[in-house]
């Protein structure tokens, strides 16, 4: 965990740095997860047009819903892709740009203290099994290394920017992934 904390590196991924972030306010703790979903073009899954959108290098000509979105600096810490790789964009230590205006809690600008997870996927699809281990691995290490997060501080993008967002939609199974981090805290108690 010290190494977690010192450098925001999530062991398991692959690194992809995105120019779209900043540094979090001076004192602000890390202390929310925020679950999102995405798919460029929507719908479709397994190209590189999520990582190049994320890292500022989406041909904007290549599909017409790219022009609707050309401009946007946006990211998120990490991204869990339909097959469980993980790859990872931004410094959990650093502040990504991916909840845009938002509130949790009365707490306003969740970019400031969350850490946001992409899903690769959409609204309505089912998500992968390995998405959700995927998902609960990190979300087990983050618990550890920032205990502000617990189970109730980890949400859905639609929840913080509710009328402005949706993901990661009706699909995602909350109940699943948090028996997944039961299971898994559960083990650790044993081990």
């Amino acid at each position: 965990m010290s190494t977690l904390r010192a450098t925001g590196r999530l062991p398991a991924a692959r690194w992809a740095p995105s120019p779209n972030f900043g540094p979090r306010p001076e004192g602000a703790p890390i202390s929310l997860l925020v679950v999102h979903n995405i798919s460029l073009p929507p719908g479709q899954f397994g190209g590189p047009e999520i990582e190049d959108f994320f890292c500022n290098r989406l041909d904007h000509r290549a599909h017409p819903y790219f022009r609707e979105i050309e401009g946007m600096q946006v990211s998120a810490h990490a991204l869990i892709r339909r097959d469980g790789e993980l790859v990872q964009f931004v410094s959990l230590l650093d502040r990504a740009w991916h909840a845009g205006r938002s509130s949790f809690r009365g707490e306003q600008e969740c970019n400031d203290f969350s850490i946001g997870i992409e899903l690769e996927g959409t609204d309505d699809l089912a998500y992968t099994e390995a998405q959700y281990r995927g998902l609960a691995d990190i979300g087990e290490l983050i618990m550890a290394a920032w205990p502000a997060i617990t189970p109730e501080r980890m949400t859905g993008h639609c929840d913080i920017a509710p009328g402005r967002k949706t993901d990661p939609g009706p699909a995602f199974d909350w109940s699943h992934f948090r028996g997944l981090l039961a299971d898994r805290r559960t083990e650790g108690e044993c081990d």
